[in-house]
């Protein structure tokens, strides 16, 4: 196994635990299918669509939703909350680098803090544009650098090893004029806006353990901690202060930018 499949491996079973999330992310998914245009009737993309929140809020907005993901656990609890929320999607199992679907299949592709974890953001941009109809909207929803999740990641990979060759960090998407430059000239009428989620929360520390438990680059990297008890602890000392930055009255802020281009 080359070194990105063991990075889509690891990443597969480290999502699984992400589902407590949604409380938390589904709070934006309105945000983002407004933002997208998206109209009833629509046939629509939800990539690396994580337990469904934004595939199931543009299946309510009249839709004709398809939601793909890595992770089979999150895939079982999006198909749970579809049903639970009587909307008809239909959920595949699959990789953003290599989608299984033909060319131009859909009016309208989604993301919401998926896609940015795609290791080769040419071929995933690449995969997105390509069953995209001509004149359809591509929309994602993703952390800027210099803001609580983006430093997050920032602060993960000064402890972590170091990435495979070819590949970016999640947070370059959150940079417009890096999402910009990798739209290109394949895209029109690029915009850009920015959102806001509040996470709830008791104080910073319990931020940092429900993060722990949940978010997969967080998890993997406190295992392969657990052997330096002294530098583990610094890395929790370190997201913790980070944490308190954007913290305020039980809760945690959390900004986001979105970005939506027409293909041409």
């Amino acid at each position: 196994m080359d070194a990105i499949a063991k990075m889509k491996a690891a990443a597969r079973e480290g999502w699984s635990t992400f589902a407590p999330f949604e409380s938390v992310t589904s709070t934006a998914a309105p945000t983002l299918i407004e933002f997208a245009g998206i109209a009833p009737g629509q046939r629509v993309l939800d990539v690396a669509c994580g337990t469904g929140v934004v595939a199931i809020t543009a299946a309510r907005a009249g839709a004709q939703v398809c939601g793909l993901d890595l992770t089979p656990a999150l895939l079982e609890r999006a198909r749970e909350n579809a049903a639970l929320a009587n909307a008809a999607i239909e959920f595949h199992e699959g990789d953003v680098e290599d989608l299984p679907f033909g060319d131009a299949e859909f009016d309208c592709v989604v993301s919401q803090f998926g896609h940015m974890f795609g290791p080769r953001p040419d071929i995933t941009l690449a995969e997105m544009l390509r069953v995209l109809k001509p004149g359809g909207t591509i929309a994602f929803s993703t952390w800027p650098p210099e803001l609580y999740t983006g430093a997050m990641f920032r602060l993960i990979g000064t402890y972590a090893p170091p990435p495979p060759e070819g590949t970016s960090p999640p947070g370059a998407w959150g940079d417009p004029a890096t999402v910009r430059e990798r739209l290109g000239d394949r895209v029109v009428d690029v915009k850009f806006s920015a959102g806001t989620m509040w996470m709830p929360a008791l104080s910073p520390a319990h931020v940092r353990v429900f993060t722990e438990a949940n978010a997969g680059p967080v998890a993997r990297l406190v295992a392969m901690l657990a052997d330096d008890p002294a530098r583990l602890a610094r890395f929790r000392e370190e997201i913790e202060a980070l944490a308190a930055d954007f913290f305020a009255d039980n809760r945690l802020r959390q900004d986001y930018l979105m970005s939506r281009a027409r293909k041409r």
